[in-house]
């Protein structure tokens, strides 16, 4: 992500409205970056304290988004906020929808979506794991339908999954790869729809081991943090895992790799464990949940070295 406001990029002229549909951590995430990129934004959400919490959190995006480089001044200028769905969607560009994981809701939302929108209207989802076929099953034109899948905070990490349905317009892939580039963003198109996309199976598979590790009382969780921000966290920083193994292969790269080090590493995954977060584990986890600062110091702290990271790589 670079410092240059993507706002003055040739490529948002048709993206200048977007209508944010629910306001939580994501949707508000996400409303903080459009808002300083130029853009103007109708947050639409039903709970009644809508407008004061969604303030209060561009406030606390503030810091990140000067990092990066982009306006922050009067940051709400350009924010509205309209309850009638229909309403909201009146001059709408984009749509970003990031409403609860139901499947039924999400299929009801963009049946009513789509007879409210412009017919050329950007619809991105951002759930974290149900598929667009299936959101898009009630839709009367599913083509117009995509995953844009942000990675916790939007306004600052840059991926984006990008996930068609079976249905799915190349056209509208194309679109969304366009507005989510403009933005800063990095975004990845899949080429298969799988629960939960990419970047939360891999969260999901890592996290097991380390619930497993932690429960069979080899580490801790504060021990096993600090092995993962001293190593693997920085390795994958800079090279994937394929990438750190095609190295790690030597001259002869992953190939190599596979054949002298995967009969051990097959060995690894045959003795994973398979942890269930049953009652004793949850309380075992939430009894070493302590990092010695509240939320809110513990989130600005992570923010703020991740911009060290993104500057140190050039990429904020």
């Amino acid at each position: 992500m670079n410092g240059t406001p993507a706002a003055t990029d040739g490529t948002m002229d048709d993206f200048q409205h977007v209508t944010v549909i629910g306001a939580g951590v994501i949707g508000a995430s996400w409303t903080a970056l459009f808002l300083a990129n130029g853009l103007t934004v109708t947050v639409n959400d039903p709970l009644p304290d809508v407008a004061q919490r969604t303030r209060e959190q561009l406030r606390e995006a503030l810091p990140a988004l000067r990092a990066l480089g982009l306006p922050t001044a009067d940051l709400d200028r350009a924010l509205r906020f309209e309850a009638d769905l229909g309403r909201a969607l009146a001059d709408a560009d984009v749509v970003q929808e990031n409403g609860p994981e139901r499947l039924d809701f999400k299929q009801d939302l963009f049946a009513r979506i789509e007879q409210a929108a412009h017919p050329n209207t950007l619809l991105l989802s951002s759930t974290s794991g149900i598929r667009a076929t299936a959101m898009a099953r009630a839709m009367k034109e599913p083509g117009r339908l995509v995953i844009g899948h942000p990675f916790n905070p939007p306004h600052l990490v840059p991926l984006v999954e990008v996930v068609p349905g079976e249905r799915t317009d190349p056209d509208t892939v194309a679109r969304a790869v366009a507005f989510y580039t403009a933005l800063g963003k990095k975004p990845q198109v899949l080429h298969k729809e799988v629960p939960g996309f990419v970047a939360n199976r891999l969260q999901a598979a890592f996290f097991r081991e380390a619930v497993n590790l932690v429960h069979e009382g080899v580490v801790t969780e504060r021990e096993l943090d600090d092995i993962v921000t001293s190593s693997l966290g920085l390795r994958w920083a800079v090279a994937g895992p394929f990438l750190s193994f095609h190295l790690g292969g030597g001259p002869g790269g992953l190939p190599h790799f596979l054949q002298h080090l995967g009969p051990a590493l097959e060995d690894l995954w045959r003795d994973l464990g398979a942890p269930t977060l049953d009652g004793a584990t949850i309380e075992l986890l939430s009894g070493q949940a302590d990092f010695g600062a509240t939320i809110e110091e513990l989130e600005s702290a992570r923010d703020e070295a991740q911009l060290r990271v993104m500057r140190a790589l050039g990429g904020g």
